[in-house]
């Protein structure tokens, strides 16, 4: 018996524009896919790297000139001497104005019937914390976080002003806090875990009713490497299991990574203790271009002991792989679903 095993595009691709993101793939993945994202294209195609400039124009903020971890792409920002964090005003984050443009496109190719009807609209946003944790020094950052947080949440409340709910899936990008969760770097505030959940709960509610929420629990993709390999995946059924208990509404999905060289059971046995009836879809990262259907065979197959339903998905975005690799992983995920699909 065949089955339709569902697809997930985590983000990012590596593709001109959001139009020929969503017609790529709508031609290849229709069948799989029932939300699609704009791919990220353009300034955003390295994540959370565009927003460096909004915390730069903030005049309560000042330079440094050293990094303070490896995994950092610039010196971060501290609040000047006599600024204070409540102070803070963000304008424009610049999440609105380009939701409003591809769903223009969006929108515009589903009434051409390009895009199937049920298709929805994947929002794939950054935590605040991310962005915060990336541009701000550690000394500075919690007087930096709110503003950050409630600009963030205002950009969400607009777009879902202009995408009604039926037609929006918001994904919350979950990679910073994991890094915590591993004691990997530093929290800069107290009782890590409770106040991580404690936040990313506060994000899962302002997502309206009716549209989808999800969670995409990452372990980075900078210069297409983890800042740390998942020993298996206890912390994140850990910080799975927690969120949706946290979270008073569906969480619809739910994306965890699994690592190249990871087809065996000790990997993926925490899976058993996954909260299935409040978490939705799971979806694994499984699939890898270096070593295609094969690969995503071993890791499905290993992976089924524990936890026998899942959709399949890339580890990451792939905004950041060749630009002529698009092709390739559009198709690696078609042709993955339909060969786990038919055993």
């Amino acid at each position: 018996m065949t089955v339709n095993v569902p697809v997930l595009l985590v983000g990012s691709l590596p593709l001109a524009g959001p139009q020929e993101v969503f017609i790529a793939a709508a031609d290849l993945l229709r069948d799989h896919l029932t939300r699609m994202p704009d791919g990220e294209t353009g300034s955003r195609s390295t994540w959370i790297h565009w927003q460096h400039d909004v915390f730069a124009r903030l005049p309560e903020l000042e330079p440094t000139a050293v990094k303070e971890r490896e995994y950092q792409a610039f010196a971060p920002h501290r609040l000047r001497s006599g600024s204070r964090g409540d102070t803070i005003a963000f304008g424009a984050l610049g999440f609105r104005d380009e939701a409003e443009k591809s769903y223009a496109i969006f929108s515009a190719l589903k009434h051409a019937g390009r895009i199937p009807a049920h298709m929805r609209f994947q929002l794939c946003l950054p935590t605040p914390f991310a962005p915060t944790y990336a541009f701000v020094a550690y000394e500075s950052q919690e007087a930096v976080y709110p503003a950050y947080e409630a600009a963030l949440l205002r950009e969400l409340a607009a777009i879902a002003a202009f995408i009604p709910a039926h037609e929006l899936a918001v994904q919350w990008d979950v990679a910073t806090e994991m890094s915590i969760w591993e004691e990997l770097y530093p929290a800069t505030f107290p009782d890590p875990k409770n106040e991580i959940i404690a936040r990313l709960a506060r994000l899962g509610r302002a997502v309206p009713q009716g549209a989808e929420l999800a969670y995409h629990l990452c372990y980075g993709s900078m210069n297409n490497r983890h800042w740390k390999e998942p020993e298996d995946t206890r912390k994140l059924v850990e910080v799975a299991n927690r969120l949706c208990a946290a979270v008073p509404r569906a969480i619809d999905w739910m994306h965890l990574p699994v690592p190249i060289a990871r087809d065996d059971a000790r990997y993926f046995a925490p899976l058993a203790d996954l909260d299935r009836r409040r978490c939705g879809e799971l979806f694994l990262g499984l699939l890898h271009l270096d070593d295609g259907i094969e690969g995503a065979r071993r890791r499905a197959n290993a992976a089924r002991a524990f936890t026998p339903r899942f959709g399949i998905s890339a580890e990451c975005g792939l905004g950041r792989r060749p630009p002529d690799s698009a092709g390739a992983w559009l198709a690696l995920h078609r042709d993955a679903a339909l060969a786990l699909g038919s055993e």
